[in-house]
C-alpha cells in the first residue's frame, strides 16, 4: 500500500469527519439513543414523563370539547394504562405512507392533529412527539381505539410494531376512546417504578384546570386510588392550597381573552408570609415559570400600588414591591395559547414575548375593577401588602446587620462548624446535629477529608409562623445558612452549596422528631432548591443495641428487632434503646450511623409540592384546629411511641 493510501486509511480509523460519518436515524432510533432530548432525563423524573406524554394527549381531547374522563392505572408487573373516551386515534390508511394513521401517529415523530390548527385549538403536546417517543422507550405497548363502531388494536415492542392494525370487535354506537397500555424499558431508565403520589399530584392539577373533567388513577400493588372532578376549577384549586391557612378574603377571579390568548386566574391572600404560586400554559405545569407569570405579577404590582396610591393608603417612603405583592398568596394562573414556545420538550418555562403584555392587560384591568367594586377586599389586600414592606425593609436591616457581622459570608463560617479539609463540594458532607455532645461524638467520629459538623443548640425558628426580619435575627438559622453557603431568600444561590450531602442527625425521640421537622420547614420554606436537587438527607442511627455472646447487633426498626429475637431467643441478650446520638461512642456513632459503607440515608424529595405544603401549614402553622384533627386521625398509626 502506498504512503499516501496509508495516510487515507489511517485518517479514516482516527475519526476523519466526512460523509461516511453521517448517520440517519431511522423511525424512532433516535429516541432510544438521546432519550434525554425528549423526556429531558432517564431517571424517575423522565419515567413519570411517559405518564403524563400519554395523559397529555387525552386532555388535549378534553380542551378540543370530545372527552369528559381520563383514568390511569399502575398494573402489578409495573406497566401503565391510560384510557379517554375522547374520539380516538384515527385507523384509516394514509395512502402517501401506505399505513394506517394509528401506526403513524404512534411510531413517528412530528406525526398528529396538533399542526393544522383545525383537530386541536391549542394543545399540551405542541411537538407532536409524545406518545411516539413512550412507544420508542417502552419494551411493549398496546393501543387499543374504539371509533366508527369498530375497535382495533396494535402492539409494538420497543417502537417497532409487531402485529399489523388488527380489528377486535365492534364498538356500541357513540363509544368512542383510547387506551394506551405500555411497559417502561428496564434497559434505558434508571428506574420502571412508578410513584403513585407523584402521578397522583399531576392528575389532581389537571382536574383542577379543566372543570368537569373526571380522572382517576389506581394503583393496582397497593390498592390506592383516588378519583379528581372540581366543578370550580382553578378556583377549586385555590381554596385547595389555603385549605389549612386562614384566608383573608373569597377567591378572586380573573378570565379574558386577547388575540387568541385565553388567561384564567385565581388568587386568594392568607395569614401566612409564604407564596404558593402554580402557573399553567395549555394545562403543562410551567415550574419555572415564564412570560404569563412574569405579566401577572406585574400586573398585581402596579394595580395594588396603584390602587394604594389613589386611596392614600400608603406612607410617602413605603413602595410596594413585587416580591412584597406575593407574601401570603396562592396563585394559580393558568393560559391557553395556539403556539406556546416552551423551553425544552419538558416544557417547564414559557417563553413567547408577546403573552407577557397580554396577560398584564387582561390581569390589569380585570384587577382594577374588581378593586373599585370590592372595596373591603382591596383595602384588605393592600394593608397586607404594606405590612410585608415594611416587614422587608425590617429585613434588609437585620440583613445588613448581619453581613456587617459577616456571618453570611463565605470568608466567615460559624465558630461551631467543624469543616472539613475537602473544597469540593461534590464529596462534601454536612452532618447537622443537636446539641454540643452529640456534636462532640460526630466531630471525633467523622472522616475529617469530607465530612463536617455543625451542631445546632436547642429547637430552631419555627419559619412557618416567622418573618425574613426574625429569620435574619435567628442565630442558628443564620450559622446553618452560613455553614450551607447558598445564602437566604432574595440571596439564595445554590451554586454556592459548600456541601452536596446536608445530612440532618437528630436523635430518635419526640424532641429529635420536632427538631428534624423544623430544619425540613425551614428548607422547604427558604432553600428548597436544595430538596429539589437531591442535597438533603436524613440520617438513620439505631434504635437499639442488642448484645448476645460477647457481640453486638445494631437494629434500626421494629421489625428487625423482632427477627433478632426469633432467631438467637432472650437468653443471655442484652438490649439497649438509643434516645440520642451521644448515647453512642464515636466508634459506634462511625460504624452505624457515619460510614459511607455501611450507614443508611434517607433522601428527602418532593413529590407532591401541594401536598407538601399542605402537610407543613398542617403540622407548623398557627391554626391549631386542623393540626388536633389531623393528630386524631392518625394516632393509631403512630408505630414508635416515645413516652
Amino acid at each position: 500500500m502506498a504512503d499516501s493510501e496509508a495516510g487515507e486509511a489511517e485518517g479514516k480509523v482516527k475519526g476523519a469527519y466526512d460523509a461516511s460519518s453521517i448517520q440517519v436515524l431511522e423511525g424512532l432510533e433516535s429516541v432510544r439513543k438521546r432519550p434525554g432530548m425528549y423526556i429531558g432525563s432517564t431517571d424517575a423524573n423522565g419515567l413519570h414523563h411517559l405518564v403524563y406524554e400519554v395523559v397529555d394527549n387525552s386532555v388535549d381531547e378534553a380542551l378540543a370539547g370530545y372527552c369528559n374522563r381520563v383514568s390511569v392505572v399502575i398494573h402489578q408487573d409495573g406497566s401503565v394504562t391510560v384510557s379517554d373516551n375522547g374520539r380516538g386515534i384515527p385507523f384509516e390508511v394514509m395512502p402517501k405512507y401506505n399505513k394506517t394513521a394509528l401506526e403513524i401517529v404512534m411510531t413517528k415523530l412530528h406525526a398528529g392533529g396538533k399542526f393544522d390548527k383545525k383537530s386541536y385549538k391549542v394543545s399540551g403536546g405542541l411537538h407532536g412527539v409524545g406518545v411516539s417517543v413512550v412507544n420508542g422507550l417502552s419494551a411493549k405497548m398496546t393501543v387499543e381505539v374504539k371509533r366508527d363502531g369498530k375497535v382495533c388494536r396494535q402492539l409494538y415492542e420497543l417502537g417497532i410494531p409487531v402485529t399489523g392494525v388488527e380489528f377486535i370487535g365492534e364498538a356500541s354506537s357513540g363509544e368512542a376512546g383510547t387506551t394506551v397500555t405500555f411497559a417502561p424499558d428496564g434497559t434505558i431508565f434508571e428506574t420502571t417504578e412508578f410513584n403513585f403520589d407523584i402521578l397522583s399530584s399531576r392528575l389532581r392539577e389537571l382536574a383542577f384546570l379543566n372543570k368537569g373533567l373526571e380522572i382517576s388513577i389506581r394503583d393496582e400493588r397497593s390498592g390506592k386510588e383516588h378519583t379528581f372532578k372540581y366543578e370550580g376549577g382553578i378556583k377549586s384549586f385555590v381554596e385547595f392550597i389555603n385549605q389549612n391557612k386562614k384566608a383573608l378574603h373569597d377567591v378572586v377571579y380573573i378570565s379574558g381573552q386577547k388575540n387568541g390568548t385565553e388567561l384564567e386566574a385565581a388568587f386568594q391572600y392568607n395569614e401566612s408570609y409564604l407564596a404558593n404560586i402554580f402557573s399553567f400554559v395549555n394545562t403543562i405545569n410551567t415550574t419555572e415559570g415564564g412570560t404569563h407569570l412574569s405579566g401577572f405579577r406585574t400586573a398585581l404590582t402596579r394595580t395594588i400600588n396603584s390602587y394604594a396610591e389613589k386611596k392614600k393608603l400608603l406612607d410617602k417612603d413605603v413602595r410596594i414591591s413585587s416580591e412584597d405583592t406575593i407574601e401570603g398568596i396562592a396563585a394559580v394562573i393558568s393560559v391557553k395559547i395556539a403556539e406556546p414556545q416552551f423551553e425544552g420538550q419538558t416544557k417547564r418555562k414559557l417563553g413567547n414575548s408577546e403573552v407577557k403584555g397580554l396577560v398584564d392587560s387582561i390581569v390589569g384591568m380585570a384587577l382594577a375593577t374588581c378593586f373599585e367594586e370590592n372595596p373591603k377586599v382591596a383595602r384588605t389586600i393592600v394593608e397586607k401588602c404594606v405590612n410585608a414592606a415594611m416587614a422587608r425593609e425590617a429585613a434588609r436591616k437585620a440583613k445588613d446587620l448581619v453581613r456587617r457581622k459577616t456571618l453570611f459570608e463565605g470568608s466567615s463560617l460559624p465558630g461551631k462548624l467543624a469543616d472539613c479539609s475537602s473544597t469540593s463540594a461534590e464529596l462534601c458532607e454536612l452532618f447537622i446535629v443537636e446539641g454540643d455532645s452529640a456534636g462532640g461524638s460526630c466531630k471525633q467520629a467523622r472522616n475529617r477529608e469530607y465530612q463536617a459538623v455543625l451542631p445546632l443548640k436547642g429547637k430552631i425558628l419555627n419559619v412557618e409562623k416567622a418573618r425574613m426580619h426574625k429569620i435574619f435575627a435567628s442565630r442558628e438559622i443564620v450559622a446553618l445558612a452560613s455553614a450551607i453557603g447558598t445564602g437566604v431568600g432574595e440571596d439564595f444561590d445554590i451554586a454556592k452549596a459548600r456541601y452536596h450531602k446536608i445530612i440532618l442527625m437528630c436523635d430518635a425521640d419526640v424532641d429529635g422528631s420536632h427538631i428534624r421537622t423544623l430544619l425540613l420547614t425551614f428548607l422547604f420554606r427558604h432553600m428548597r432548591p436544595l430538596i429539589e436537587a437531591g442535597f438533603v438527607y436524613i440520617a438513620q442511627p439505631p434504635l437499639y443495641r442488642v448484645t448476645k455472646n460477647r457481640k453486638d447487633y445494631y437494629v434500626y426498626n421494629d421489625a428487625r428487632l423482632s427477627e433478632l429475637r426469633q432467631q438467637i431467643g432472650e437468653d443471655g441478650t442484652a438490649l439497649q434503646r438509643y434516645k440520642g446520638l451521644g448515647e453512642m461512642n464515636p466508634e459506634q456513632l462511625w460504624s452505624t450511623t457515619m460510614d459511607p459503607e455501611r450507614r443508611v440515608l434517607l433522601k428527602v424529595s418532593v413529590d407532591d409540592a401541594v401536598e407538601a405544603d399542605k402537610v407543613f401549614t398542617l403540622l407548623m402553622g398557627e391554626e391549631v384546629e386542623p393540626r388536633r384533627m389531623f393528630i386524631e386521625a392518625h394516632a393509631l398509626e403512630v408505630k414508635n411511641l416515645d413516652v
